[in-house]
């Protein structure tokens, strides 16, 4: 298998860079409509367990061919509902997973929760384990559009839950919001917002709601005629910048805010920010590893993915073989073009000599957005300006020679 075989190849490679990873814990207390995520829901901790068990198979089948000791500098734990997990099964995964590799609590080390099930307590806890950052799912605080999204959480709920991350100590609170959801206004997301910066947390992510109910079947509670349109969308993003932006936060990249005195937006304005599965990111590592269902591993030019099938990435564990159901090794060209989409994504510019044959075969292309105002050309540089960078992913998708074919791809979200 190509994943072995890269594992074995990083593994031959002591200088290598630091490792990044990844855990993927799937399970939520209850299911939200509008959710995008690949989880299953239960409040049965012995499912947890037994999920628990398989990752710590496939951390071992990993550990087989890269071998043990590897420095981690950052771990994101994603889902699902990571905070589903009981204290004991935690403190199990720590201890899996620091029995493999070396990991540096003095690094980025991040965990998502859901407010709704938290408690001081279990902060608490978390904190104790080395997470210096946490991220809080907030979506919008009104509650005619929570009643749409099937996601009750009161306002006065998510704050006190805030409180609770600032008193024990955690170093960065991040608070996930959506615009674009059913029922929303203009109106309604401001007051989102502005309750938001109340609070005043490290960063905020603005992330664009997509509706794919044929992919995510739950999504069918969701009325089409409930969804604010592409303009209304766009001013609601735009209206939330605006406001950010007065308050002195940074826009870092395309969807994520920090403020000015965060590590992410310093290393923003020095051009040392960096790009991954996880998003925006302060250290470059060229190798990351997901463990758990549908993750995705990047390894020295070779991508994995995991099953995102609950049942068949742990029969798969169950018969000793890694759970990737496909792979894909970086041509030169892929990684020329990644870099220059990575690139383009963390800074809004990119030298034109980079895009080298590109520039030619998408000249029209770029004509058109330079004549819509997203782009500019100054000093050998393509730019993006600041009425194109809500659009950075449309103008990095010209640099994707996976879309200039006319054969069916999947469809993953919509970029506005």
């Amino acid at each position: 298998m190509d994943y072995r075989a890269a594992l074995q190849a990083l593994s031959e490679t002591p200088d290598a860079q630091n490792l990044c990873l990844y855990v993927h814990l799937p399970f939520c207390a209850m299911a939200c409509h509008y959710c995008g995520c690949n989880n299953a829901v239960t409040s049965k901790t012995e499912v947890v367990d037994a999920y628990l068990d398989r990752v710590a198979r496939e951390v071992a089948l990993v550990v087989e061919q890269l071998g043990r000791g590897r420095r981690v500098v950052q771990m994101h734990w994603g889902g699902g509902t990571p905070n589903t997990l009981t204290a004991r099964q935690m403190e199990r995964l720590v201890r899996l997973l620091e029995e493999a590799f070396v990991l540096d609590w003095n690094g980025e080390m991040s965990i998502e929760i859901d407010p709704r099930i938290a408690s001081p307590a279990q902060l608490k806890h978390i904190r104790s384990l080395g997470f210096r950052r946490i991220s809080l799912g907030v979506q919008d605080f009104h509650p005619e559009v929570q009643a749409a999204i099937g996601r009750h959480q009161p306002e006065a709920l998510t704050k006190a839950v805030y409180a609770a991350c600032r008193d024990v100590g955690f170093e960065s609170i991040n608070l996930d919001l959506v615009y674009g959801l059913p029922r929303q206004t203009r109106a309604t997301f401001e007051h989102t917002v502005a309750s938001v910066l109340e609070l005043h947390p490290d960063r905020l992510a603005l992330f664009n709601y997509a509706h794919m109910p044929k992919l995510r079947p739950r999504q069918r509670h969701i009325r089409v005629e409930d969804l604010p349109d592409v303009i209304t969308r766009f001013a609601m993003f735009d209206d939330a910048r605006q406001r950010l932006t007065a308050h002195e936060y940074v826009w870092i990249g395309m969807d994520h805010f920090a403020r000015q005195d965060d590590e992410l937006a310093v290393a923003s304005h020095e051009r040392r920010l960096h790009r991954n599965f996880m998003g925006y990111t302060l250290r470059p590592a060229a190798n990351l590893i997901a463990f758990g269902m549908s993750g995705i591993s990047e390894l020295e030019g070779f991508y994995a993915q995991n099953d995102a099938r609950l049942g068949r990435y742990q029969t798969a564990l169950d018969h000793g073989e890694l759970p990737v159901v496909r792979g894909h090794r970086l041509s030169a060209d892929d990684q020329r073009r990644r870099e220059a989409i990575r690139y383009l994504m963390c800074h809004m510019e990119l030298p034109v000599a980079v895009l080298r044959d590109d520039f030619e075969r998408q000249r029209a292309a770029f004509r058109e957005m330079e004549a819509d105002g997203l782009i500019c050309f100054d000093a050998g540089r393509l730019v993006v300006t600041p009425l194109g960078r809500p659009f950075v992913r449309n103008i990095c998708m010209t640099l994707d020679a996976y879309l200039e074919t006319d054969a069916p791809r999947p469809v993953f979200s919509k970029t506005l």
